[in-house]
């Protein structure tokens, strides 16, 4: 069975660069792509310094549409949007005024890697954070969703007039070099081991991450300037609800079983599995079937716009791409984006912002031209409530719109 690998090394070009990332990459290039997906085959794509946001966020979309198991390798600097207090990965144009702009946001990982099966994806990670991000990591710990395997390492700033080194990295990257991928934990501890020994025994101060796939949470972190100790997902989410996805966790923080089992007739137990079965085997009808059950129960529970509601939404629209209805999953997104808004949520919180763009992505996968003109002037009434961050999509969808209208 062959693997999917993305390797993404980034960090501002100058005076703000905190770690030399993209040094590493010449390293993992010289290892067999097999061995670095632990997988018979693998089709590896790079990413050194890259420029621009939509170009990392367009092939983490493609790696993480692909069936075959998924691998990133992340080395980078963090950063903070100080605006939405929200941790970046720095790109080669980041500076500390742009980040919002110029670098990648971390939640996107989260929101391109939710449909994955759970089990299927590996991520390898070596970040430096600045002092801002490093300090809110401290209260506020990355999150990724569950069912990914997730291990690495987040150093602390380092010293004024330095820049720091992705060692892990390297020294995942010469372990693989023997042609050999041990247990993913096997492999953590020994990159780790190897850092310790190169640097005379002391140990990096820093967090440790080290979870499996089946850990529920999916939250990893700890207080700045800890040393050592391996933090897992947290079985009960992120206080105050963080959205884990189509065919992860429900918004909220629910671990596992979301919404017990509901008195409309859907099956008890955690509904996701299922529905990425009846996905898998083309049973399209089935699993919105399925999901429509668990949203009308969530509405009785909790109401229309309750988070657990607004999560089932989320998932049908995703179904509806999935079995190639661009129509009902726009209508659907729409839906879910004004609802949101209408709850009182800032027109740039990540989620509306999220609803919005896979709206005007569905919008633009219409073939059906009186179809997408019905949906174009809602869309644009959105757009210009939420422009989101790449520049020029209102204006995208109101020339859309004008050629639509005049056909």
């Amino acid at each position: 069975m062959g693997g999917t690998v993305l390797l993404i090394a980034g960090a501002p070009v100058g005076r703000g660069r905190l770690v030399e990332a993209a040094g590493v990459l010449p390293v993992l290039s010289a290892v067999a792509p097999g061995v670095l997906a632990g997988a018979e085959s693998a089709h590896v794509v790079e990413l050194a310094d890259p420029l621009e946001p939509q170009a990392v966020l367009t092939r983490l979309r493609a790696a993480a549409a692909a069936p075959d198991p998924l691998t990133l390798f992340v080395a980078g600097q963090l950063q903070l949007d100080r605006r939405q207090r929200l941790p970046h990965l720095a790109l080669a144009r980041t500076t500390p005024a742009t980040v919002r702009y110029t670098a990648f946001p971390w939640h996107w990982f989260r929101e391109e890697l939710r449909l994955r099966t759970p089990g299927s994806t590996t991520l390898l990670l070596d970040l430096h954070a600045d002092p801002e991000c490093w300090q809110h990591l401290g209260e506020h710990p990355l999150d990724l969703g569950g069912g990914h395997a997730v291990y690495g390492r987040i150093a602390p700033p380092p010293g004024r007039r330095s820049v720091g080194q992705p060692s892990y990295m390297r020294a995942v990257a010469t372990i693989l070099r023997s042609g050999y991928r041990p247990p993913l934990e096997q492999l953590h501890q020994q990159a780790l081991a190897r850092i310790a020994e190169e640097s005379e025994g002391a140990r990096e101060p820093g967090i440790v991450l080290g979870v499996g796939p089946e850990v529920s949470g999916g939250v990893f972190g700890a207080g700045p300037g800890v040393p050592g100790g391996v933090f897992g997902g947290v079985p009960g989410g992120v206080p105050g609800g963080v959205s884990g996805g189509a065919l992860g966790g429900v918004s909220g923080g629910a671990s596992g079983g979301p919404l017990g089992s509901p008195s409309g007739g859907a099956p008890g137990g955690d509904p996701h599995s299922a529905l990425a079965d009846a996905v898998r085997a083309g049973r399209h009808r089935d699993a919105d079937t399925l999901a429509e059950r668990w949203e009308q129960a969530a509405v009785r529970a909790h109401g229309a716009g309750s988070g657990e509601a607004l999560h089932w939404a989320e998932v049908r629209a995703d179904l509806a791409m999935l079995a190639g209805d661009p129509v009902r999953s726009c209508r659907t997104w729409l839906t879910v984006a004004a609802a949101r808004l209408g709850a009182g949520e800032a027109a740039d919180a990540p989620a509306v912002e999220a609803a919005v763009d896979r709206a005007h992505h569905q919008w633009g996968c219409i073939r059906d031209t009186t179809r997408a003109r019905e949906l174009g002037p809602a869309l644009a009434e959105l757009r210009g409530r939420v422009p989101g961050r790449r520049a020029g999509a209102l204006d995208h969808v109101r020339r859309q719109l004008a050629e639509l209208q005049g056909a």
